[in-house]
């Protein structure tokens, strides 16, 4: 979120952040340098809670707040009479009763309640009623809709839910048997955290979205609820104080809000950047990685059982720098990248040793010497520096261990060669082996890979292949082991977006391989990466950055030329595709109703890079890896 005079500007992660923090604050703004220790207290959230505040605060965060225990709602607690309690929870009928009880039950010294989302006046009346039963009325503090119902990944990312995704996901939206009633549902469930979302950033967007989507079924309905907001003068979550604060105060955002089904291609896709890499073949999600580190059955007597699977997590934050700045990095890159950090660290190791050695601590171990931090002279200039060097060297192992389970992946299942087929695929360049050559070849990738591999041909080529052609790829896929259920769906999706319009292109430009990695690495380096190809990425525009920079640039073009245009804060509405603003926008939000992936969010941080003093943010209904898009699509298809 750089760029200009905007810099000063808080990301949508700051403001959650800020938000969340004045909540656990009983609702007062946080100040950094009050002196004094801060109210100890106990924060119960939901699954919903816990899903918003992991990726923004960690546990150390949450004690210095005065957190001293926080808790799952339906978890089994004891009472606490002595300690105020905040509540952070999704105003459900099983919550409510719930916080009902823990009043009957007289469990805190006094409830600060947060609602995730609004909560209805009916079962505002129902904690009332259980608030005065209890004579419980004046220990509830107070009680607040947060409007916080979407989580924050990154600065300039965020996705609506965890939980239940799948209500949101892909397949709830395109099931061929979806009534009215569910579509609605669905519907509103995503207007309301986008109706959050816009809260939390306190400001008003100019809509545009493509016809006959579900995305415009989303537009419809998020326009409305903002209007009516805007209305109510009195009760508007759109007032002074929020706006003039926020960065969108000289200019408001524009909100495109595509379609999954534009481009099904690239949620298959292999991919090449680190971040889009863990996310695609590791277990990633709400920006922690677990690890099964494989421990060695070699030294055991014969016959014992091998030994347990040691399962490792760690957390990717905006405070890992080297996450930072190599997220979007090209694998071989990173690789390299962590081999000179490391390097650079043992030069530094030698330094370590000779201040232990000072400090008389040889053989303590790194906790300990953390906690030292300031007791007499001759530790200070030793301790300052040792922390930083540790911190270093954790962040080295995690990227170590990180890249190393990547780099496994890559080369047991030859995803440099699917990467570099199908960029070939979705420029339309000639290609230089058969498809079927790469289906039928046993050593290249998991059945999952082959099937991959061959829906990005399907749905990207003009021409679909003729039926003895398609019988011949079936074939040839079965035998490789894959499940045909995802074809069967995205067959029935290329008759019927066919009808629609063209197939989505993707730019002509592709891969450039650099020579074999190999020769790049040192031989001393912990990446043995014989065989990988260095494929440099070249800025091509996927779909949705082509559609965004059409409607923020105002540039015409047929692809977007018919979106319609919604302005929430015009007093009447008005069906129209014809913009009133004619100037380019500075601040976009793409949203994908139907689920994004970080190749399309990496390709929008790329794309936006080059403009100077722009910013967008990428949000989507559900994060999903190919893998389980994959699993939606089968279901689809198995009808």
């Amino acid at each position: 979120m750089v760029g200009g005079k905007m810099a000063a500007a808080a990301s949508i992660r700051e403001r959650q952040t800020v938000a969340l923090k004045r909540m656990l604050n009983f609702n007062v703004p946080h100040v950094k340098n009050s002196t004094g220790e801060p109210v100890w207290k106990v924060l119960i959230y939901d699954r919903f809670g816990q899903d918003i505040i992991s990726p923004l605060l960690s546990v150390k965060e949450l004690r210095d707040m005065g957190i001293t225990l926080h808790l799952l709602l339906h978890s089994d607690r004891d009472p606490i009479p002595d300690v105020p309690a905040v509540y952070f929870v999704m105003p459900t009928e099983e919550n409510i009763d719930r916080m009902c009880q823990d009043l009957r039950n007289q469990l805190y010294e006094s409830y600060y309640l947060n609602f995730i989302s609004a909560i209805s006046r009916s079962k505002l009346e129902d904690i009332a009623n259980a608030a005065l039963a209890a004579s419980a009325v004046t220990q509830v503090a107070k009680v607040f809709d947060q409007y916080l119902n979407f989580i924050t990944l990154e600065d300039d990312m965020f996705v609506l839910c965890n939980q239940n995704k799948e209500l949101v996901s892909y397949r709830a939206i395109n099931r061929p048997d979806i009534t009215d009633t569910e579509m609605e549902t669905v519907m509103d469930t995503i207007v309301d955290s986008l109706f959050c979302f816009f809260v939390t950033l306190g400001a008003v967007p100019i809509i545009r979205c493509s016809r006959g989507t579900a995305a415009e079924m989303v537009s419809v309905k998020l326009d409305k609820k903002l209007r009516e907001n805007l209305r109510d003068a009195r009760n508007s979550l759109f007032t002074g104080d929020t706006l003039g604060a926020g960065q969108f105060s000289f200019q408001r955002p524009l909100l495109v809000l595509v379609d999954r089904n534009i481009d099904l291609a690239t949620p298959l896709h292999h991919t090449w950047t680190y971040q889009a890499l863990v996310h695609d073949v590791l277990d990633f999600h709400l920006n922690r990685v677990n690890l099964e580190e494989s421990s060695g059955v070699e030294n055991s007597p014969a016959g014992a059982r091998p030994k347990r699977k040691n399962k490792k997590s760690y957390d990717l934050t905006p405070v890992d720098k080297f996450w930072q700045k190599h997220k979007g990095s090209p694998f071989p890159e990173v690789a390299e990248s962590v081999q000179q950090e490391l390097e650079y660290y043992r030069a530094q190791e030698d330094e370590v040793k000779r201040l232990k050695s000072i400090m008389g601590l040889e053989g303590e171990d790194e906790g300990a010497i953390s906690m030292l931090s300031d007791n007499t002279a001759k530790l200070t200039s030793a301790v300052s520096s040792l922390p930083e060097l540790l911190e270093k060297k954790r962040l080295i192992d995690l990227h170590t261990n990180v890249a190393t389970a990547v780099l496994e992946h890559i080369k047991a299942r030859k995803l440099d060669v699917y990467f570099e087929y199908e960029e070939k695929i979705m420029s339309k360049t000639t290609l230089d082996k058969s498809l079927l050559d790469i289906i039928s070849d046993p050593d290249a990738g998991t059945p999952e890979d082959k099937m991959r591999l061959f829906l990005i041909y399907y749905i990207s080529t003009q021409q679909a292949p003729s039926e003895a052609d398609l019988e011949q790829y079936k074939k040839a896929l079965t035998d490789a082991g894959c499940n045909l259920n995802p074809l069967q769906y995205i067959k029935q999706w290329k008759a019927f977006a066919k009808m629609a319009s063209a197939p989505a292109s993707y730019g002509n430009t592709t891969a450039k391989p650099m020579g074999l990695l190999s020769r790049v690495m040192n031989t001393g380096s912990q990446f043995v990466m014989e065989g990988v190809k260095n494929l440099v990425l070249k800025q091509q525009n996927l779909p949705v950055t082509r559609i965004l920079d059409n409607l923020m640039e105002m540039k015409s073009n047929p692809e977007t030329d018919d979106y319609r245009y919604f302005d929430p804060k015009m007093l009447r509405g008005s069906d129209s595709s014809v913009p009133r603003n004619k100037n380019p926008f500075q601040e976009a939000i793409v949203f994908v109703v139907g689920g994004g992936n970080y190749i399309e969010y990496q390709n929008l941080v790329d794309y936006i890079k080059g403009k100077q003093g722009k910013h967008i943010l990428y949000g989507c209904s559900e994060l999903f890896n190919a893998t389980q898009f994959m699993r939606q699509l089968s279901q689809l298809g198995q009808k």
